[in-house]
């Protein structure tokens, strides 16, 4: 068994805890990644070099994208999708600087890619992230963000949602206790990067995770390892056909 769970495979599991099963201990294959995939690590490969101050230009973003395309089956890839896709990281590019200037005014870098291995009370499994920028701003908060792409942004219903959010209740929990920082200088938010967006192509939001949230996260956290440990993999029916539907449905590993 695995010595440690991310946020992704919680994710996974709250989502539906067959599918966690199939793909994080049967080592079935589930989602590989698409263009939209390729696309997201191509641009949060630009915006950590546009934190740090460091050149970057069109060119780089478009190498990235075109080395993450190639790892896709060119049979699946759409090439048009593609080729919108790098007028659209062009458009991205140009703002981001401004908008965390705009956003925090004044900052210091602390950390880019700062990776989290930090015991969870009472479990044998440690919790296992990255934390995709961490800052400091003048009035001595420490604030913490997560790059997102997206298509023109997210309604209100998708900012608020519990799973989502809880990754960055989750981070900021375990970066507080890696650092030994109380929870109330630390702030966490989203970084949208929108692909379709006609202006704004890049916004900032800020996410609340006071003690209920941390708590009622922590309990999710602790519930999918009891689950797990025990194996208890029960299939979430709910699950099988919302979004994009799962690849496994109706398939020999879920019939």
């Amino acid at each position: 068994m695995p010595q440690h769970i991310s946020y992704s495979e919680l994710k996974d599991w709250a989502h539906c805890a067959f599918y966690h099963k199939l793909t994080r201990i049967d080592g079935v294959d589930g989602f590989t990644g698409n263009e939209y995939t390729a696309f997201g690590s191509a641009i949060h490969s630009v915006c950590e070099k546009k934190l740090l101050q460091e050149d970057v230009d069109d060119n780089y973003f478009v190498n990235e994208l075109e080395k993450n395309i190639a790892e896709l089956d060119e049979n699946e890839v759409n090439q048009r999708l593609v080729a919108d896709m790098v007028d659209q990281g062009k458009k991205i590019i140009p703002e981001i600087e401004d908008a965390l200037n705009d956003y925090f005014e004044e900052y210091e870098v602390l950390a880019v890619e700062m990776p989290l291995y930090e015991t969870i009370e009472g479990e044998e499994r440690l919790f296992k992230g990255y934390i995709d920028a961490v800052v400091a701003t003048p009035d001595g908060k420490v604030h913490i963000f997560d790059w997102k792409t997206c298509s023109w942004g997210w309604d209100a219903k998708k900012r608020s949602d519990k799973m989502i959010t809880y990754q960055l209740t989750l981070y900021k929990h375990f970066f507080c206790q890696k650092m030994s920082v109380e929870p109330k200088d630390v702030e966490t938010h989203f970084a949208l990067l929108k692909r379709t967006a006609k202006n704004n192509h890049v916004e900032f939001f800020r996410v609340t995770s006071g003690p209920r949230k941390t708590e009622n996260a922590l309990k999710l956290l602790n519930m999918a390892l009891y689950n797990i440990k025990n194996n208890r993999y029960i299939k979430n029916r709910l699950s099988c056909t919302s979004g994009y539907g799962c690849k496994f449905y109706k398939t020999e590993h879920c019939p």
